[in-house]
């Protein structure tokens, strides 16, 4: 013991204070033990693991509990289970998508992967016709390639597709009222309460115009079901 703990210990004698409350406590072996301490992470959410079982994280607070914690927000919340989703391990969705492998594609396309055979759907609504697209203006949406007469119309069709593009998909309108899929012809068009519905020749259209909105009445009821299971007649 030096002389300068006795000087200190002759001093507390004294003035009758209690070392224990004053001084720390040693160890035999000379270091400070810690009699009591405030745990720096309580309330800590790492300190129960709130990632064990989630399929998103291996236990990202394990080792260091204390430090910015990653599991505060769930990095599953709010993602779409049906797209992709990487927080599962299998599409829960599957089965239901209209563009499985036993199902036709939605939008129906040319063996070169053109919708309505490369012809521009905004013409219809603009200009009353059945316009050639050119490869100049092109926009791929819902996996098919669209065209276009003008960077104009392009641009409309981008910023609002459902407004365009013709109904189920572009397949044959009379076809769906029955149950079927077939291709069309762009110069079977008709716009209807602003929407365009397409056929598969002139003759099958003039058959659809005789009860249009029974035809379109059947029609809505079989899609998309009849996407799954069928082939298109070309």
């Amino acid at each position: 013991m030096n002389v300068k703990y006795i000087a200190v210990l002759a001093t507390a004698s004294i003035l009758g204070v209690g070392l224990a409350v004053a001084l720390p406590q040693w160890t035999s072996a000379g270091t400070e033990s810690t009699v009591s301490q405030v745990n720096p992470c309580a309330g800590n959410p790492c300190a129960a693991d709130p990632c064990a079982g989630n399929p998103c994280a291996a236990a990202p607070c394990a080792g260091n509990p204390c430090a910015g914690n990653p599991c505060a927000a769930d990095p599953c919340a709010g993602i779409n289970p049906c797209a992709g989703n990487p927080c599962a391990g299998a599409n829960p969705c599957a089965g239901e998508d209209a563009s499985s492998a036993d199902s036709a594609p939605m939008i129906y396309s040319d063996t070169s992967g053109l919708a309505i055979r490369g012809t521009d759907p905004v013409a219809y609504f603009t200009e009353g016709s059945a316009v050639q697209g050119s490869a100049a203006f092109e926009h791929v949406w819902m996996g098919a390639t669209w065209r276009f007469s003008s960077a104009e119309h392009r641009d409309l069709f981008a910023s609002n597709p459902e407004a365009y593009a013709p109904e189920y998909g572009g397949y044959c309108a009379k076809a769906l009222s029955e149950g079927n899929l077939a291709s069309i012809d762009p110069n079977a068009w008709r716009l209807v309460d602003g929407k365009l519905y397409l056929n598969y020749s002139m003759g099958v259209q003039n058959q659809w115009l005789r009860d249009v909105p029974g035809n379109i009445a059947k029609a809505d009821a079989n899609w998309p079901g009849v996407l799954i299971g069928n082939v298109v007649h070309h």
